[in-house]
């Protein structure tokens, strides 16, 4: 089952262009717990923000159209997504709007904040989950450890 994995704010923020606009070290390890083990795939800006390249115990995947080499160090790099069983996309935005019909599955962290206003052009927006897929689990809100309330949602795509 291919999935797709992010953290957003109420009004859909998922980053600011290079790096996530909050601390929330709930969701870092929820990532991880998804993820591990798996390959995951995502864009060259994704990479990029990246505070530990690669991410350990998965296979990291770049789409780019940029040829390896050093920026992109253990890593693979591809021009198109490629065909694999069990993946995750982790962004970024143009990424997931591209593979959204390719998944099963949507693990989202929805963040009780408005981020839009203060990031102005900055603010990179996913639309929201598109119809084809329904919510089928969601933790009560939470409150982390920086002060912020979130909730882990599972959406399936409808058969």
């Amino acid at each position: 089952m291919k999935g797709a994995i992010w953290a957003q704010s109420l009004d859909g923020v998922i980053g600011d262009g290079t790096s996530l606009p909050w601390h929330l070290p709930e969701d870092l390890k929820h990532f991880k717990t998804i993820t591990l083990g798996s390959p995951i795939v995502m864009g060259r800006r994704t990479w990029e923000s990246l505070t530990l390249r690669p991410l350990p115990g998965r296979e990291n995947i770049i789409i780019s159209s940029r040829e390896p080499g050093e920026w992109s160090a253990g890593a693979h790099v591809a021009h198109e997504f490629p065909p694999l069983e069990d993946a995750w996309i982790i962004g970024g935005a143009q990424l997931f709007s591209a593979t959204l019909p390719l998944v099963d599955r949507i693990e989202r962290t929805l963040i009780d904040v408005h981020l839009a206003p203060d990031l102005g052009a900055r603010a990179v927006i996913l639309p929201d989950v598109p119809p084809e897929f329904t919510l089928v689990d969601q933790s009560r809100w939470e409150t982390s450890a920086s002060g912020l309330r979130y909730s882990f949602q599972r959406f399936e795509r409808i058969s």
